[in-house]
Formats: structure tokens, C-alpha cells, sequence
């Protein structure tokens, strides 16, 4: 009788953690995780960060439910990669998705497979950009690709390809809801990823915006005009200038017709072609709608352009491109205003963490650019902004130095799931929850690669505190760039070489390369990646670069490499 009573209490011992944690998985006592991501959502575009340009009261709702965080940035400013690392928590080098370009290695370890064996009902819906069959999930539907605007098509894990007519930020909403309503399981945490196309090119708002915003006039940049005088040549060299890199016909909405009429060129030789495929998914009363507001545009264009002087282009690109631009965010506000309403109309706030961000930062015509890809603030730094009730005061905020990286273990740690070794982030849970003490972290790692690609902006790795940047470009220019974040913060002059700056240089030059040791990033892995690129390209595979140019590329890269 005493051997089996301590037999029992052996076996009840060893259960009891097993027990206590099924308890806890099923109970629902762990936070609901929702993540609300758009694509390419600059954070000027966030009335919560500046209402000079449109106001989002939807949005700014979970900033005043929670925490707004008025440094967070990325560690490569392109839609893919940024998404692997917020699937991974890894850096790009080691996920493997350094650009657009190479597929994405789906042997890596992702935070909703975690959650998912943790007991997590997982869901996504909308962009995720790469990959059809995203691991972790119990139900998506997303969008192929880029996807579309207008009765998109979507890749579902259930009901196969399916189309649905309608716009895109709509859509995805309902599919949204119609989960939380009838697939959600009151009785396991749940893990939801809501994902908008808008606002990112070409920039397609829905029907019941076109009247206001195509009429609407917005506050130039004081950078509307930069030079790029004060930097290294990479800024000069990149082709995503408004004037001359944005297309007329495609981005602007301009009938390919009136262009010929005018003799104006077409952008890049594909413009053309991005408007008609756009215009093309329209249905009849779509498309009559469509021409009935723009066509006002086109009207008023013709008159103005034969008489308008570059700077009275610039001008008139940049304000196009705002409203078409500002135009998708109005659709993303009023859809994250129906996933609030509903989560608070079911009671379901109290027990939910609630993060909405992008991808990364946008150029809104500062540095006269539109696009993102450097590490200048409106490209690297992103907005994000948590409500957690109950555990996240409302109305704070954070100048805290926090990444993308920082989502999976943040993720893993509001659940009580053990991150992988090889996660490179950190919690941001101690932020949220006031314990800042915990928080340690005094500088960032960033690393973009897409060149030579569209928009042609040189490949650079660099570290940035609260106070500076110091950025290496690399691969067909040897050169540096200092900047002064907090004497200059439309970061216009490069103060690599003034003596003043002689101990920063020293310093930052030390604690970038203890960074690239700490995340495992060296010059090796960068030449590997360049290597492979080269290939493809010679091969044709990588979009946007002629055989001409790819050899201009590759002289230069080898005098860098000479020296």
C-alpha cells in the first residue's frame, strides 16, 4: 500500500506540469494576439504621429488605448524581407529573405507554428507577399503576390484560389470578422494576422473615396526639392524620384491616351502597361466610377501642362500621388474601425493584445522621393503602436529602440511560449508593461541588399542610436555617412569627415562591427548573396536591370573590390 501511494504521488508529480499547462492553453486566460499590418503605411501618415496630411482616428484608438512607439524601425526596409523577419525573428542574412528577389527558405522556425503547437488557434487574412502555404496557420486566405485592389483573387487553405468582387481592404476585413464570428473558439487563445495591400503602389482607393481625396490639396515637404548635395552619391543615384521615376500613366492615373496626346514618355517603358492591367479589373460601374472622378483630373492636367515647369510637375506629381496614396489609408482607417467596434461590442478588449504596424516607413516626398529602402527616418522607421488592457498604460509613450525583429519573442513571451535560441529580438513586453528598467537595448542593426533591382538604391548596413547613424555603403561605392539625427533631423548633411564628429566616428564605428558579431552578419554572407544576385541577373531573373547597366554594375564593383 505505501509503494503505491508513493508510486501516485511519483506519477502525479511528474503530470502535474503537463496538466497545468494543458490547463492553461485551454482555459483561455492567455491573451488573444492580434496583429494588424498594412504595406508600406508611412507613420506621417498616422494622425496619432502627425495630422498634417490625413486624420486616422481608428488607428489612433489603439494609441490611445495603449502605447506608441516613436522610434520603431526595421532591419531592412523592403515588404518581404520585413515580413520574414517578423515571422522568424531573425535578420535577413539568416532567414535567408535578404530581398524581393530569393525565395523564401521554409525550413525556418516561425512564431504562429510556435503558437500553434502551444495550443494557439491561428488565422491570417490579406498580403502576405511570398509563399502560398504559410506554416502555423489553422485558416488563411491571402493574396497572391502584391495582389489587387479590385476584385482580387486569394489563396485559401480551404476552399483553393478563389476571386471576390469588391476592394481589397474591404474584403479582407470581412473575411476577418466572418472568422471571429464563426470559426473563433471561445475556448483557446487565438493568434490573428490581419494584413492590408493598401496602402503600398499603385495606390488604387476604393470608389466611395475618389470624390474628396482627387480634389483634396496637401502640405509640400521641406525636402520636396533635395539636391541630395549633402550625402554620399547613393542618394543621387537612386531612381525613385517623383519627377522622374514616378509613372504618369500607372501611379498618377493618367489615360495612356492623353500621354500620347501631350507626347509625354512612358516611365520606365511599363507604366502603360501597370495602368491598363489595373483598369482592366474593373467592373462596369467600377470602371464609371473610376472615370467619372478622374477623368475631371485629366481635364484639368491638360489644360495645366503645357505650360508647367519642372518644379510645377514635381508639384503636381507629388499631390496626385498624395491623394491616391492618402486616398487607401481612409479605407485601412474605417476597417480597422469595424475589427475595434466588434471586438468591443463581444467583450473581447480586456483579454486581447492589439498591435497595428507596417511593413516598414515610406518616403512621402521627402528627399523628393516616393518608395522607401534607405535607412533615412521615413524608410527605417515604422509605426507601431500596442493597446493590451489591463497590462499596457493608455495613452503612453515609448522612445524606446525597438524593431520588427522584436515581434516573434515579444509574441511568444505575452503567451508564456519559450523562444528558440536562434531568435535574434527581443520582448518588447517589459516596455508595455512599465518595467523599462528591464529594457537595455542602446542601438540598432539595419541591412538592405536589393541592387542592383528596381528603384536602384545601393546596398548599405549601418547602426543607429537616439543620436546618430553611421551607414557603410558597400557594394559599387566604398563609402560612409554620418548623421547627426538630432542636430540634423531631415538628415541632409553627412558628417563623417568633420573633425567634430572625430570621437562619434570612432565610437560608432567600434559598436557597429560588436553588432554585426552579435547578429552574425559579416562581409562573407553579403558577398555570397552578391554573388548569387549577379548570376540571376546574368540570366535575366532579376527584374528592372538591363545587361547594359548589370555590366556598368559590375565594373564598379570591382574596382571596390580592388581597392
Amino acid at each position: 500500500m505505501r509503494k503505491t501511494i508513493l508510486l501516485l504521488v511519483f506519477f502525479i508529480g511528474i503530470l502535474k506540469p503537463i496538466f497545468s499547462q494543458e490547463s492553461q492553453i485551454t482555459s483561455g486566460k492567455r491573451p488573444n494576439i492580434i496583429f494588424i499590418m498594412s504595406d508600406d503605411h508611412a507613420y506621417q501618415a498616422i494622425s496619432a504621429y502627425d495630422n498634417r496630411l490625413i486624420e486616422t482616428p481608428n488607428i489612433d484608438r489603439i494609441a490611445k488605448m495603449g502605447m506608441l512607439f516613436t522610434q520603431a524601425s526595421v532591419t531592412n526596409s523592403i515588404c518581404a524581407p520585413s515580413r520574414a523577419t517578423i515571422l522568424t525573428g531573425k535578420h535577413s542574412h539568416l532567414n535567408g529573405k535578404i530581398d524581393n528577389h530569393f525565395p523564401f527558405d521554409t525550413t525556418n522556425v516561425t512564431f504562429p507554428q510556435l503558437l500553434q503547437q502551444a495550443g494557439y488557434q491561428t488565422a491570417m487574412f490579406g498580403k502576405l507577399h511570398f509563399g502560398n502555404n504559410p506554416k502555423g496557420f489553422d485558416e488563411f486566405k491571402i493574396l497572391p503576390g502584391q495582389g489587387s485592389y479590385y476584385n482580387p483573387e486569394f489563396i485559401t487553405k480551404k476552399e483553393g484560389n478563389i476571386k471576390v468582387e469588391g476592394y481589397v481592404t474591404d474584403i479582407v476585413t470581412d473575411m476577418t470578422l466572418d472568422w471571429l464570428e464563426n470559426e473563433r473558439k471561445a475556448d483557446q487563445p487565438f493568434m490573428l494576422m490581419y494584413l492590408h495591400k493598401s496602402p503600398h503602389r499603385p495606390w488604387l482607393m476604393a470608389e466611395r473615396h475618389m470624390e474628396e481625396f482627387t480634389q483634396r490639396t496637401f502640405p509640400e515637404p521641406a525636402t520636396l526639392f533635395d539636391d541630395y548635395s549633402g550625402r554620399t552619391p547613393a542618394a543621387g543615384e537612386a531612381e525613385m524620384n517623383i519627377l522622374d521615376h514616378m509613372g504618369w500613366s500607372g501611379d498618377n492615373k493618367l489615360n495612356p491616351e492623353i500621354l500620347k496626346q501631350l507626347g509625354i514618355a512612358d516611365v520606365g517603358g511599363y507604366d502603360t502597361a501597370r495602368y491598363k492591367n489595373e483598369i482592366a479589373r474593373f467592373s462596369p460601374s467600377q470602371a464609371e466610377t473610376f472615370r467619372k472622378y478622374y477623368g475631371k483630373v485629366e481635364e484639368e492636367f491638360i489644360k495645366a501642362y503645357p505650360t508647367m515647369s519642372s518644379a510645377d510637375k514635381m508639384r503636381w506629381k507629388y499631390q496626385r500621388y498624395m491623394q491616391d496614396y492618402l486616398g487607401t489609408i481612409k479605407a485601412v482607417d474605417e476597417n480597422v474601425g469595424r475589427l475595434l467596434d466588434y471586438l468591443e461590442a463581444n467583450n473581447m478588449m480586456e483579454n486581447t493584445i492589439i498591435v497595428y504596424t507596417s511593413d516598414q516607413g515610406f518616403y512621402l516626398g521627402e528627399h523628393g522621393w516616393y518608395d522607401k529602402r534607405f535607412i533615412y527616418d521615413e524608410s527605417f522607421k515604422t509605426p507601431l503602436l500596442v493597446a493590451w488592457p489591463g497590462k499596457t498604460s493608455a495613452g503612453t509613450r515609448s522612445d524606446a529602440l525597438v524593431q520588427n525583429l522584436d515581434f516573434a519573442q515579444t509574441f511568444l513571451d505575452v503567451a508564456g511560449v519559450s523562444a528558440p535560441a536562434d531568435m535574434q529580438g527581443e520582448s518588447m513586453v517589459p516596455l508595455l508593461t512599465g518595467n523599462t528598467e528591464k529594457w537595455t537595448r542602446d542601438a540598432v542593426y539595419y541591412h538592405y541588399y536589393e541592387y542592383p533591382a528596381e528603384h536602384m538604391v545601393n546596398r548599405h548596413y549601418a547602426i543607429v542610436t537616439k543620436e546618430y547613424k553611421l551607414i557603410h555603403y558597400y557594394f559599387v561605392e566604398d563609402q560612409w555617412e554620418l548623421i547627426d539625427r538630432i542636430k540634423d533631423p531631415q538628415e541632409l548633411k553627412n558628417v563623417y569627415a568633420d573633425p567634430a564628429y572625430a570621437e562619434v566616428r570612432a565610437d560608432l564605428h567600434k559598436r557597429l562591427e560588436d553588432l554585426r558579431v552579435k547578429y552574425k552578419d559579416n562581409s562573407a554572407l553579403s558577398q555570397g548573396y552578391i554573388d548569387r544576385l549577379l548570376e540571376d541577373a546574368a540570366r535575366g531573373k532579376v527584374w528592372g536591370v538591363s545587361k547594359e547597366r548589370l555590366e556598368e554594375i559590375k565594373k564598379r564593383r570591382e574596382k571596390v573590390m580592388q581597392k
